[in-house]
């Protein structure tokens, strides 16, 4: 078993949240019971994953998606009083990761699919460093590289650009990012994948020929959780189960 605290140092160390000025607070959310021997991974710290956790006999659950973030309504009613009391009820910690998990330069969700891809990182997205740059091990035709994020992510591409120019340098970022784009196409590069799209991000993208991809936000965000969740067992001998609860978006 591993302490509840000693799960909370191990994971601030691991993906330093004091790094980011983020939109929720990092780490431990909810308290839970002291020992855990089971963690339960998601993407989002919906109903639904609370629910099968407690099916899990799980004792933490460790998301993308926490809660109380920024600007939101603080008082407890509805769906975060039944979430809160579901977490309550059955003594389940919650620990939370956004940015940080995003980040992560091994397990963190750009890094993840990247390798997913088969991407080379050459750089840094932008300035903060959120996304990544990098490459193709060859040149690919657009249509074929979406066939590989289909493949890879279990779900069809978006793509704006001519699906049979070559592209071969690729920035991503996961996600809510699609705002991202303007510093993919300043950095050069053939193409910018993120996970959601805007109404904006297509003329963009059709105006200065750099090709898009849109991958789905849950879809581009479910492998960071499950590599810190694979290490925390690996590390400290404890149970890991991912469960996926299915995003559209």
């Amino acid at each position: 078993m591993l302490k509840r605290d000693d799960m909370l140092h191990a994971l601030d160390e691991l993906l330093a949240p004091g790094s980011y000025r983020d939109y929720c607070p990092n780490g431990l959310q909810v308290e839970g019971r002291e020992q855990i021997r089971r963690v339960v991974t998601g993407v989002t710290a919906c109903q639904a994953l609370l629910d099968a956790a407690v099916i899990e006999e799980a004792d933490a659950v460790l998301v993308h998606h926490g809660y109380f973030w920024k600007n939101e309504d603080a008082r407890v009613r509805g769906m975060k009083k039944q979430r809160l009391q579901t977490l309550l009820r059955h003594d389940l910690n919650l620990f939370a990761y956004h940015l940080p998990l995003d980040c992560h330069p091994r397990l963190g969700n750009n890094a993840e699919l990247g390798r997913r891809l088969g991407l080379s990182v050459t750089g840094p997205l932008g300035d903060d460093g959120i996304g990544l740059v990098g490459r193709l091990p060859e040149p690919m035709t657009a249509l074929e590289f979406a066939r590989l994020v289909e493949d890879v992510v279990g779900r069809e591409a978006l793509h704006i650009g001519e699906t049979e120019d070559e592209i071969e340098t690729i920035a991503w970022c996961t996600g809510a990012a699609q705002g991202f784009i303007e510093q993919a196409q300043a950095q050069g590069v053939d193409a910018y994948l993120s996970g959601e799209i805007s109404e904006p991000t297509v003329h963009f993208a059709r105006e200065t020929g750099i090709h898009y991809f849109a991958a789905g936000h849950h879809a581009t965000e479910r492998y960071g959780v499950q590599a810190v969740g694979q290490w925390l067992a690996d590390t400290f001998g404890i149970e890991h189960v991912f469960i996926d609860i299915d995003n559209p978006v």
